[in-house]
């Protein structure tokens, strides 16, 4: 039963407690399985990744040189896709491209009043791997939205790895690796491809960060091998809050929830409206609409499961419980949406408008749609160029400008009761 919260109960700021607190992901007790996964890997490499594919994608393959997929299966797979799905998928790339360049930092280099020479550089990660999810959960546009920020920050080795489940593959997966630029592909998936992408083996060469969504699996592999490798994020159900007024057409609203709610069934779709009969509107609609997606079995479960409307008096009283939420998705489907974000600190993506779906971010806008989730967007960014770039700090003196600071510097180590720190320092004062 959806939850339906008005401003005017008197369990009201409870009822809001409740959902902001309410737990989505799965408690799956998968740890111990991946740790020896990874484990296994590690110590025995491609025989290990080898068996893993067969046990659990029901592939068996030849050897090692086999797990990679070759330019001619990536040609054969574009190829058979149709010339308007290839145009499309070209013009996000190249959209995701453009906008991505827009936040490639700019180092500065300057000497300050003491005459000391100070910097900061910015270089790209040189090996980065991209976990794409295979089977029924295959989506090209997550390649261009990882692979793509990756290639414009500069990364020059960049490693695909994708399950093929029963040796069957989605060929426009391969189609927009190739879009993006990313040849060196791997038929694997789960925790033994984590743990290839990490350890390496005989036949894949170690990433230095590892990129991508993945099931419960693939987060607790990740969650395991950071600091051997970086990491993204460990990304949770999907999830939307719409804040629309009265003067939306109401099934608009419904299939922006909608849109969110069928990728699982712990995904999240909330609407914050100032109108009680509004409201009853976007649930009726999403009722209606349920009827006639393919995906309804699903959406229903999120819907009915996690999903909820809340009647505010004003929209003033929705900042709090937006900034609380912290949503991935953020619509703001009102007269003055600029003028409300303004207000927002706590979003992964904003969608600004009546004219503007959360839709429009997952595949054409620019942003990466890869987003933070479960309440992190008060502490994290969604994906983008800094994610594969290193900041290096550049610091030179000369003898007039140690001269100026080291007498403070000196102080400070012997305070923290570090001689070879202070002797480093005066060493060079007493001896020039």
């Amino acid at each position: 039963m959806v939850d339906k919260i008005t401003f005017d109960e008197p369990d009201f700021q409870d009822r809001i407690d409740a959902l902001v607190n309410s737990r989505r992901d799965v408690d799956v007790d998968v740890d111990e399985v991946v740790r020896g996964i990874l484990e296994d890997v590690r110590a025995r490499g491609d025989a290990a990744v080898l068996e893993y594919t067969e046990k659990f994608d029901r592939l068996t393959l030849p050897n090692a040189t086999a797990v990679r997929i070759g330019g001619d299966e990536i040609n054969a797979a574009r190829a058979a896709c149709s010339n308007e799905t290839i145009a499309a998928l070209e013009h996000a790339a190249s959209r995701i491209d453009a906008y991505h360049k827009k936040q490639m930092p700019a180092g500065f280099d300057y000497t300050d009043h003491d005459g000391v020479r100070l910097g900061s550089r910015w270089t790209a990660i040189s090996a980065v791997g991209l976990y794409v999810p295979g089977g029924t959960a295959a989506y090209p546009s997550s390649v261009l939205m990882n692979a793509v920020p990756a290639r414009v920050a500069g990364v020059e080795r960049l490693v695909m790895v994708v399950p093929t489940p029963d040796g069957v593959l989605n060929p426009l997966v391969l189609s927009a690796a190739s879009i993006a630029g990313v040849d060196e592909i791997y038929r694997i998936g789960g925790a033994q491809a984590i743990a290839a992408l990490a350890y390496g083996t005989e036949t894949i060469s170690p990433v230095d960060k590892i990129v991508g969504p993945g099931n419960a699996y693939v987060a607790a592999a990740k969650r395991r091998v950071f600091g051997v490798v970086g990491i993204d994020m460990i990304a949770g159900p999907s999830e939307i809050l719409v804040v629309a007024d009265a003067k939306n057409v109401p099934s608009w609203i419904a299939a922006d929830l909608l849109s969110q709610a069928e990728h699982d069934t712990d995904a999240q779709s909330i609407l914050i409206c100032d109108d009680d009969a509004f409201g009853d509107a976007v649930m009726t609609s999403i009722e209606e609409q349920l009827s006639i997606l393919p995906r309804a079995k699903i959406a229903r479960q999120s819907w009915e499961r996690h999903g909820a409307v809340i009647v505010v008096e004003t929209f003033e009283d929705a900042t709090p419980i937006i900034d609380r939420l912290a949503p991935e998705h953020l619509e703001l489907a009102v007269s003055e949406p600029d003028a409300l974000s303004k207000k927002v600190y706590n979003a992964g993506a904003i969608f600004l408008g009546r004219y503007t779906p959360e839709a429009i971010g997952d595949y054409i806008a620019g942003p990466s749609h890869v987003l933070p989730t479960s309440r992190s967007a008060k502490f994290s960014s969604g994906l983008g160029v800094l994610d594969f770039l290193k900041r290096t700090s550049i610091i030179e003196c000369d003898a007039a400008s140690a001269a100026k600071i080291t007498d403070s510097a000196e102080i400070l180590a012997d305070e923290e009761g570090l001689g070879a720190h202070a002797r480093s320092l005066s060493i060079r004062r007493s001896e020039a």
